[in-house]
């Protein structure tokens, strides 16, 4: 009989390698849902051709050391003993009110300051925590998807595969029923499992998304970057997350038309500003190409609110009738000076739940925008 003994050790400092790689990596991502906000609306990424690095602030967390004073400064347990517990513990002397003032002398300080390090990340980065909070909003399955997409999934278990597919809790279970009482668990050929997966077609829910954006006069280089940075995130989270999505490009001033995806990001017009005309146009689109039985419809329109004055009722009317073929309507309104918007007064008298409106006074706030409309549920209203 051959004896043997069972015995756990501790390997973790075996893994002290691969436990600070994730400990970094989860401070990076940290780091990035921090500065998400800033992220979004910086210029130099959204103009880069995507393998942009850029760096990001991020805390370093110390080991346990002992930190040798050389100084000779004072420590715990040193000081005039007139303290009691629950004071304010503050460097200076008190002012006038008998608060605690600020460190006396000027120039710089002696005492240690919290230590912070870069990390490079890149566009793939900053997205991926992005769209992790992005959806297309109330999604429904619609007759006759003209496409479907294929996912991988791990159904089944075989006795051949791929080392790197195995199943190691099937393999062991194998391997112990096999085994002899009192004996060694040996695991053989034969004992081995290995996972095996299988393409699944699904066919997805069509959507199309209708990107309207004002190019009029009005709308200066402030209005056109908060517009434009806005479609350029959308149109990588749609592209990212979703196989089935369309996107039509509207751009309009007075009058209304469809444009590709580069002049759509890089040309401007001039002119005034009708923004029915942009309505009218979509609506057109989807009696055309998009019966809402098949499509799921998502109007989005960039505008600085500045519209004539007369077209508002109509715009007010058309809007009603895209909600009622759409699952959402959103419309932004970039307010750089919180300046009085008609158009804006008007849609705040409709009371129709697929309506949403979101005011951009900072291009931190874009990021904002995009969780407003791409979201389950409709965040506050923004005034």
């Amino acid at each position: 009989m051959i004896d043997f003994t069972l015995q756990r050790e501790d390997w973790s400092l075996h893994r002290k390698g691969h436990i600070d790689q994730e400990r970094h990596r989860e401070k990076v991502r940290e780091a990035i849902r921090e500065h998400l906000a800033d992220l979004v609306s910086d210029e130099s990424l959204i103009m880069s051709d995507g393998k942009q690095i850029i760096k990001i602030p991020i805390r370093s967390l110390e080991e346990y050391r002992i930190r040798y004073n050389f100084q000779k400064g004072k420590h715990v347990g040193t000081g005039s003993g007139d303290t009691a517990v629950g004071d304010l513990v503050a460097r200076g002397k008190p002012d006038q009110a008998g608060q605690p003032g600020p460190g006396q002398g000027e120039g710089a300080g002696s005492e240690p300051g919290v230590d912070y390090a870069e990390a490079e990340v890149t566009l793939e980065d900053i997205q991926h925590e992005l769209f992790r909070e992005l959806e297309l909003p109330d999604l429904a399955d619609k007759d006759e998807a003209d496409m479907v997409v294929d996912t991988v999934e791990f159904r089944d278990v075989r006795k051949k595969g791929i080392t790197a597919n195995i199943d190691k809790k099937r393999t062991l279970l194998q391997a112990l029923r096999h085994a002899k009482k009192d004996d060694r668990v040996v695991i053989t050929p034969d004992d081995l499992r290995y996972k095996t997966w299988e393409t699944i077609v699904k066919p997805e829910s069509n959507a199309v998304i209708l990107a309207m954006m004002d190019l009029s006069g009005s709308m200066g280089l402030f209005e056109k970057y908060c517009a434009r940075t806005f479609f350029f995130w959308m149109t990588r989270f749609l592209r990212t997350k979703y196989a089935n999505v369309q996107i039509r490009y509207i751009a309009h001033h007075t009058e209304a038309h469809e444009v590709d995806e580069e002049y759509f990001f890089t040309k401007g017009e001039s002119g005034g500003t009708i923004c029915s005309s942009a309505y009218r146009y979509a609506l057109d689109l989807v009696r055309r190409d998009y019966p809402p039985e098949r499509y799921n419809i998502y109007p989005i329109h960039f505008s600085d609110g500045d519209n004539l004055t007369s077209d508002n009722d109509k715009c007010v009317q058309l809007v009603k009738e895209l909600c009622d073929v759409s699952r959402m309507f959103g419309y932004a309104e970039v307010n750089q000076y919180a300046r009085s918007s008609t158009l804006m007064g008007a849609y705040g008298k409709l009371q129709i739940p697929r309506f949403r409106t979101y005011v951009i006074r900072d291009k931190s706030e874009i990021y904002g925008a995009l969780r407003h409309f791409f979201s389950q549920q409709q965040g506050v209203k923004s005034s």
